[in-house]
């Protein structure tokens, strides 16, 4: 077991992704896990949820305090940087906050883990990194650029740097699966930004497993994507609407699908790859991965070369209607 009697940081470990991190690592028998983040409640849900564990450590703390972030690290092996300021509207109303903690706070998680001499770090970011049209997407970018440029101005330092770009996590806190629910239920209509609207969803699990794979595999500097399905968003709001309401048992919804218009910094598709970073890219049955262009040139074991191509929600067939009821089915995500 890979993490079996290490230590391992996971900051941000009371978010969605973060939580479930936790619980597969602790299956693996570590010697401890800090938990690190900024609110106490979810700390306090969290410590009930996983029960009086000794193996964990609940710390608070917020990634834009360095000497904060650099006492979590102390003797630390592993780290998952799950932090973020993620909602598209609020980084565009609010965005030197987002700055702070999505470039700024990865800085100081790079400079504590060099300090510390932490083995890797992996960094989460996202699809909209990618050609972004929004100050959320612009800070995940730039924060990308600072975990592969680590492998560069890290010096005789040995710890080794990942990201991991992935799309939406389908039921996750504050994403519209759980926003449509509710909706149906307080017998308000769906709002959809746009019907036509496109986006790479994938499964807590799949997200979760990507990121410890991307720890594992990582060599220096590398941006790991997971292949993930397309769901059309119209037909993810129709399967909504009609599974909630079988199983709440709506008798009388009035409840109707209508369009509110894009928000300030939306797309209407989504991006994981570029055509550039296709040319160097190397592939893997379930992922993508994009060295870093300041790290030897590495090799991947079972790995071919990309063809080049724009890996887009726009130019992908999207998963049938069914299928997407099959996924929220399975995976109880309602």
């Amino acid at each position: 077991m890979y993490f079996k009697g290490k230590k391992v940081l996971v900051i941000g470990g009371t978010g969605t992704i973060g939580k479930n991190i936790v619980k597969h690592i602790l299956k693996e028998e570590p010697e401890v896990i800090r938990i690190f983040s900024r609110d106490e409640f979810k700390q306090f849900q969290l410590t009930n949820d996983l029960g009086n564990h000794s193996k964990l450590r609940f710390l608070i703390g917020d990634i834009r305090d360095y000497d904060r972030v650099f006492s979590a690290m102390e003797d630390i092996d592993y780290v998952f940087h799950t932090a973020a300021m993620k909602h598209v509207s609020f980084c565009e109303y609010n965005p030197f906050e987002a700055v702070q903690t999505n470039i700024i706070g990865t800085y100081n998680v790079i400079k504590a883990a060099k300090s510390q001499n932490v083995k890797k770090v992996v960094f989460t970011s996202t699809d909209k990194a990618i050609s972004p049209t929004n100050n959320y997407g612009a800070t995940k970018l730039s924060a990308e650029k600072l975990i592969s440029s680590a492998e560069y101005s890290k010096g005789t330092g040995k710890t080794v740097f990942a990201s991991v770009r992935f799309g939406n996590v389908m039921g996750s806190r504050g994403s519209v699966i759980p926003l449509f629910v509710n909706q149906v239920r307080e017998g308000k209509d769906l709002t959809v930004t746009e019907l036509s609207m496109t986006r790479f969803m994938m499964t807590l699990e799949q997200a979760t497993k990507l990121t410890i794979e991307a720890l594992k595999i990582s060599l220096g500097g590398e941006t790991f994507i997971l292949k993930m399905p397309v769901i059309g968003l119209s037909d993810l709001a129709e399967v909504v609407l009609e599974e909630t309401i079988k199983k709440y048992k709506i008798h009388s919804s009035t409840s109707k699908i209508i369009e509110i218009g894009l928000k300030p910094g939306e797309k209407r598709y989504e991006e994981l790859m570029t055509f550039d970073e296709s040319l160097h890219a190397f592939e893997l049955p379930e992922l993508f991965i994009i060295p870093s262009p300041f790290a030897p040139k590495n090799q991947y074991e079972k790995a071919n070369k990309t063809n080049p191509g724009t890996y887009s929600s726009e130019g992908q067939i999207p998963l049938t209607k069914e299928q997407v009821r099959e996924i929220i089915v399975k995976e109880k995500l309602l």
